[in-house]
Parts: C-alpha cells; structure tokens; sequence
C-alpha cells in the first residue's frame, strides 16, 4: 500500500491577501524539488530577478526575468518525454500590474549558471489561464529546472504578475513503478510467547530507508534489516511494517498484517509464600490445560499434582509449566525460607581451631544488619555492618586481642521491622 496524495506548500503572507511574502524557492539554488505525479501548490509572489552577466535570471528565451521562482525535478533512469501542467492560476488583482505568467525548462550544465542554460521545451510567455510545457526526450538521470516568472509588459503596466497555481509533473521520463510492500508470514497462529520473526519484502522500491515496525498502531522497533522478531505478540494484535522507498521524492510504502492468532490458557501457580526451613508450604496451582507438572521436581512426591506439599529449605522458584494444544506456558511462585537466627552466648578464640570465631546463624538473611560489641565499661571493641560469617569477630580489637571475660553486643537488622537484638558473649581463652 502506498500512501501519496494532494501536496500542499503554503507560505505565511505578510498581510491580507496574497501579501508580499518572498517564496523560499525564489533562487535557482534553492529550487523547490517537484515530484512526479503529485500537484503541488506554488506561486511567485514577492519573488525577484537574480541579474547580471552569467547569473541564473540572466536569459532572454521567450521572456525576460521579472520575478523568477525555481524548480528542479531528475529524471529517471531511461528518460523520456516530460509534461508539466499548470492549472488554477490565480493572480494577484493591483492596479497596474500585470495578470500573466511565462514558464520553461532548463537544462543546465553548470547549475544556475545561464550560460550553460538549453531550452528543452516550448515557452509559454501569456499563461492566464491553464496551460502546460513539454519536453521531448530528455536524457535519463538528469535535472532538470522549471522556471516561472511573472510579465509585465503592455500599455499601463508597471508591476510584474504574481499569481499562485497547482504545478504537475508527469510522463515516461519521470514515472517510477509503484512500489509496494509485504509482509511474511502474513497469516500465522502462534502460542502465547513464541518468538517470531517476521520478514519485509519489497517491490520496485530502490533506496529502502530504515524499516519501522509497529503493534497496534504502536512504534516498537526500527531496524536496519527488513527482518524483526519479537515474543511480545497477544491474541488479535496487528504488525504494520514501513518504509520510504527511492532517494529523492521519496514515497512511504506501509502494510499490515491480518489479525494475529495467538494461543493461551490459564496457568496460575499462585501467589509467593515465606517460610522457615523445612517447613511444609501448600502449594495450589490452576490451569485448563490437561497435561501439568511442577519443577524441580525433587522437591514432589508427585509432580503432576496441582495441589501439593513440598518442604523447601531454602528459598526456592517453584515452575508449573502446562501444556495444551501443542503449546506450553509455565507460571513461577518463589517460596522465600527465612531462617531463624541463631546468637551464641559464648566462642573461643583461643588458636585451637575450634569455635574461634562468634558466628551467627541467619544472620545472611538480613544483609542490612549492623552490630557494635562493647566491653564492660561501654568501650567500642568491635563493629560492623553487613555482619556475615566471613566478616565474624574473632576477639581482636585494634590493640590486639581481648581478654576473657563478658562483653556485650546491639545488633539491628534493619529490616522492615527494624527489629533489634541485645545480649551478652562470653570471650573464653
């Protein structure tokens, strides 16, 4: 499918009217590029002339420069005859100024500069009403310039015309096939996250630029290839695929798929639970399908079971994965074990490798924690955050070991409950 349609230039006005604002194609460098097949709306109002020896306006065809506007428009790659239409003239209406306008095509060896300039078509210098300039055989891969200008000749004239129009360039040496675009697969039936790729085939479209894909109407790639995959596709979703096509006067070629079929079911393996260790844990998972089972699957006496015990640990992901009509989906419930912790009231740093450190049981479970350890005179002798059996006291202190004897401890896990634990260790040599 190929979007085109009506172009419209307008050009903000200075004032009421047509008013006196310059056209920004006023200069032969910055022809306006026309496109083949398209009307474009233009006009001349509040242009110049370009004069002097060898410059762009300085050339006497069948008019002379008054008020010139720019064109430029490339053939295509085997050339052609070519026609430009110029159809609802509409001029600017002032006492002494004049209601014609004068056209032709250029060709230009050395662009914009008049002295390399060839007439390649007829020269219209009385256009007040519709009219059209044609070229006959002009070269492949070529610009070409149109260029307009308003008369201002005849008894009592004093201003140049200016006029708007509708400008239409058409024939064999500037048409180009129409390009389209498709998409494959371009009717599927998939399971619910599959991934699938998809495919852009292009027709008569040279200079593919980057491809734009959309879901439901939604940009949710661009890439480089005509190829994209996703897994993110729903039950009725709808893929467009897009792209401009040709360098210059470039044309958006954009299509979509049919509605996408995609398969799903129920599978619930319910909501996340904690627990302690070992402790049993129900589980109630739910699903239409009539093939089900739970992984891993040693934690199971039966794991094709929906409703089943299972006594985990440690923190474990639990899977019930499903099967129906040839497609699989799985649901995850995480079962978090908190374990108790475990204070000991007394260690032995004493070198026999036994008990020499004060390890705390639990205690990775709340990596937040904090602890300080003071002696009996409210000394600091140890502290630390994040206490872990890898960061234990060992009954040092900065000037060396401690002396037997009582010291006491605040440990705060700061957890959601910021709970807080205060005791005593006994340090035996």
């Amino acid at each position: 499918m190929v979007k085109t349609g009506v172009i419209f230039l307008f050009f903000v006005l200075a004032s009421v009217g047509f008013g006196r604002a310059q056209a920004l194609y006023n200069d032969c460098s910055t022809a306006l590029e026309i496109c083949p097949n398209t009307v474009v709306s233009l006009n001349n109002i509040g242009a110049n002339s370009t004069f002097c020896p060898g410059c762009e306006d300085d050339f006497n065809f069948c008019f002379t420069a008054q008020n010139t506007v720019w064109f430029t428009f490339k053939t295509n790659a085997t050339g052609g005859d070519v026609t430009v239409n110029f159809n609802n003239l509409n001029f600017v209406l002032n006492p002494n100024q004049d209601t014609e306008i004068q056209a032709l095509i250029l060709e230009a060896s050395v662009p914009c500069n008049s002295a390399s300039y060839i007439q390649v078509s007829n020269c219209v210098s009385n256009g007040a009403s519709p009219f059209s300039l044609n070229a006959l055989g002009l070269a492949p891969n070529t610009s070409y310039y149109i260029v307009v200008n308003g008369d201002q000749t005849g008894p009592g004239i004093t201003t140049a015309a200016e006029c708007s129009f509708d400008l239409y360039l058409t024939g064999a040496g500037v048409d180009r096939p129409t390009p389209t675009i498709g998409v494959t697969p371009s009717s599927i039936a998939i399971c619910l996250n599959d991934i699938v790729s998809f495919e852009a085939l292009l027709t008569d479209c040279p200079n593919a630029s980057t491809y734009n894909w959309f879901i439901n109407s939604e940009l949710v790639a661009v890439t480089d290839i005509n190829v994209f995959s996703t897994s993110e596709l729903i039950d009725g979703d709808i893929l467009t695929v897009s792209t401009n096509c040709f360098t210059d006067c470039s044309v958006l070629v954009t299509t979509d798929s049919p509605s996408i079929d995609v398969y799903s079911f129920m599978v619930d393996a319910g909501a996340d639970q904690s627990s302690t260790p070992g402790a049993a844990v129900t589980l109630n998972g739910i699903t239409s399908a009539p093939t089900h089972h739970w992984e891993p699957s040693f934690l199971f006496s039966n794991p094709l079971v929906l409703n089943a015990l299972v006594f985990p640990e440690e923190t474990t992901t639990i899977t019930l994965t499903a099967t129906e009509n040839g497609c699989t989906l799985s649901d995850h419930i995480t079962v978090t074990i908190s374990k108790e912790l475990f204070i000991p009231t007394m260690f032995s740093p004493n070198g026999d490798g036994v008990n020499e450190r004060w390890l705390i049981e639990g205690i990775e479970e709340y990596p937040n924690n904090s602890i300080h350890i003071y002696d009996r005179w409210g000394q600091e002798v140890f502290q630390s955050r994040s206490y872990s059996t890898t960061k234990a006291w060992d009954g040092t202190v900065k000037s060396g070991v401690v002396t037997e004897g009582v010291f006491f401890y605040v440990l705060e896990l700061n957890d959601s409950k910021n709970k807080q634990y205060k005791g005593s260790i006994t340090v035996i040599r």
